[in-house]
């Protein structure tokens, strides 16, 4: 059982600048926002569909949250910050 109840998902790629600055962006946020981070390399057929990875592989890295995308290409921690304080069904 993971210690957040809400889950950021991120799909990256590896050598890519933008995908590490936006991983590294989200852990400074994480204990913050209290947030899992799940990280979904692009280009793994084992861990991604094919109709994600067609929908999101020139986008990387791509954040979401509930099957919405939060944001892609650069970090946007407002909208992060949006996100998450929007889903009240989570409260405790």
């Amino acid at each position: 059982m993971s210690v957040f109840s809400k889950e950021l998902i991120v799909y990256h790629r590896d050598s890519c600048h933008l995908c590490e600055l936006v991983v590294a962006s989200l852990f400074q946020l994480q204990k913050e926002l209290k947030f899992e981070i799940t990280l979904l390399d692009i280009d793994d057929q084992s861990l991604v569909s094919s109709e994600v990875r067609a929908r999101y592989n020139i986008d990387v890295p791509v954040v979401t949250y509930q099957e919405d995308v939060i944001f892609y290409h650069y970090f946007d921690e407002i909208a992060v910050r949006e996100a998450l304080s929007n889903d009240f069904s989570d409260d405790d």
